[in-house]
């Protein structure tokens, strides 16, 4: 095993599996993907076979962002990057841009890719934009997308199907069947910034993935219903940290996924109700999580092989039943610490 790395392989879907040899070259045949612990945050490194790079997302804020930043740079040296070509900010919450400045000082970022403004105001979020984020791509290429854009890299097509509260109005190719889970819908809460999300679909020959950020349940079924525009795909990631103010059937079981990578943290995600629909969806043949989710106990969580962090916290006892989510809030409990090596999946 690689230092930092729990590798994923995915037979059989047109994409070459990525091997455990220290002499990658600058080229390759295969799309690497790199999902990569941040503590229930955002981190997921794409490189292509020209060897370019696609970031969405850089950790959390505050005193996470050097521990965030170093995890991604491990990832982007291990992957033989010399700098990163696009980085997408799915949306301005601390757990989505927060390591964005550590990791620019250590790696070039020639793009820098958002939806536009902060729409839910915060000191954090709106101090970052208004004077550390201009500095960052003053000297590099700012891009603003909206639902529909594409993002240049040889060897993929990258789409973006939501962004700033919008979705694609076009399926895309082979896309637009009637979406039967539609008709059960049940409309969710959400905070406003989570549904700004920039999510991209990206397809690599017959390989298909897409990753939606934190978009919520409201919006999954603007952009999948009453005709569902993404299709199928073969992986799906992120999941929002597998709460359940996102991960409806409308998506979830519409696309189809044969693997969900789901970004969570011990104390955050993996929530049951997320858990069954993901574990239900049909055609699915695994789901991988970062963490061993205290929220999913032993009840509806995956076997300890498809985790790539099982112990953060040394509990007195495993639980059996999940364990309430705790509220948010300048009173919420810390996080569990992360004690030992951090594991990525790398698919």
């Amino acid at each position: 095993m690689h230092r930092g790395m729990v590798l994923l392989w995915v037979l059989a879907i047109a994409v070459s599996v990525s091997t455990l040899s220290f002499a990658q070259t600058p080229t390759s045949s295969s799309l690497d993907v790199y999902v990569i612990d941040v503590e229930g945050g955002n981190a997921t490194l794409f490189v292509s076979p020209s060897h370019e790079s696609l970031l969405i997302d850089t950790g959390n804020a505050g005193a996470a962002a050097v521990r965030d930043a170093g995890r991604i740079v491990e990832a982007v040296e291990e992957a033989r990057l010399q700098h990163i070509d696009h980085l997408i900010t799915t949306h301005w919450h601390g757990d989505h841009f927060g390591g964005m400045a550590e990791l620019a000082s250590k790696v070039e970022i020639r793009e820098f890719i958002d939806h536009g403004p902060n729409i839910q105001p915060g000191e954090a979020a709106d101090t970052f934009l208004g004077k550390i984020y201009p500095q960052l791509y003053a000297t590099a290429k700012h891009t603003v997308v909206k639902a529909g854009d594409k993002i240049s890299m040889a060897g993929l097509d990258v789409r973006v199907v939501t962004s700033a509260g919008e979705t694609i109005k076009t399926p895309l190719p082979g896309a637009g069947m009637a979406n039967p889970y539609c008709a059960n819908f049940k409309p969710g809460e959400n905070n406003a910034e989570d549904p700004q999300s920039v999510g991209v679909y990206i397809a690599f020959g017959k390989f298909r993935t897409v990753h939606l950020g934190d978009l919520t349940k409201n919006k999954e079924f603007e952009l999948m219903c009453p005709n569902n525009r993404i299709g199928v795909v073969d992986v799906l990631l992120g999941l929002h940290h597998g709460q359940a103010s996102s991960n409806s059937e409308v998506l979830v079981h519409a696309l189809h996924p044969r693997v969900a990578i789901m970004n969570n943290g011990t104390g955050k995600g993996g929530e049951p109700e997320v858990m069954k629909t993901v574990h239900s969806s049909p055609g699915l043949e695994d789901l991988w999580q970062l963490h061993f989710s205290l929220l999913s106990g032993q009840e509806y969580t995956v076997s300890g092989m498809f985790i790539a962090n099982t112990i953060d916290d040394q509990q007195p006892t495993m639980p059996i039943t999940p364990m309430p989510a705790p509220q948010p809030g300048p009173g919420a409990p810390p996080a569990p610490l992360h004690n030992g090596k951090a594991y990525w999946i790398k698919l």
